[in-house]
């Protein structure tokens, strides 16, 4: 991992047709992920910040690329989450949401977000 850029891991979680995004509060739409720390892999960090955001564990990681954006080093993994599995706000997350790509164009939501969608979701 190149230390001269913060790195992140970055996960989309897929239901059906709509992808799950976290915001803390008075922030715009996010997709779940966080600080990769010293010592830790993208894979680990990954369960970690999903897991501490919205309760969602295990999940299996599908590791799609390594993207910088915005000063950040992405670290872009996929997941798909069963109907029964329910994601809540936790920690420093106000609010969770399952977003159709519909809404998601009406709603306020980080551009880095937007920017993975798009290049690693089939449906946009």
């Amino acid at each position: 991992m190149d230390k001269s850029i913060p790195a992140r891991a970055t996960i989309i979680c897929k239901r059906d047709d709509k992808i799950l995004l976290v915001r803390k509060a008075d922030s715009k739409w996010n997709l779940p992920g966080g600080k990769i720390e010293i010592n830790e892999t993208p894979d680990t960090a990954a369960i970690r910040e999903l897991s501490e955001e919205t309760g969602l564990q295990k999940c299996e990681f599908t590791y799609l690329a390594r993207m910088e954006l915005t000063r950040t080093c992405h670290y872009i993994f996929k997941t798909f989450i069963e109907d029964k599995e329910v994601p809540e706000p936790l920690n420093e997350i106000a609010a969770c949401r399952w977003f159709s790509m519909s809404e998601m164009k009406k709603s306020k939501v980080r551009k880095t977000a937007r920017r993975v969608i798009k290049s690693f979701d089939e449906n946009v």
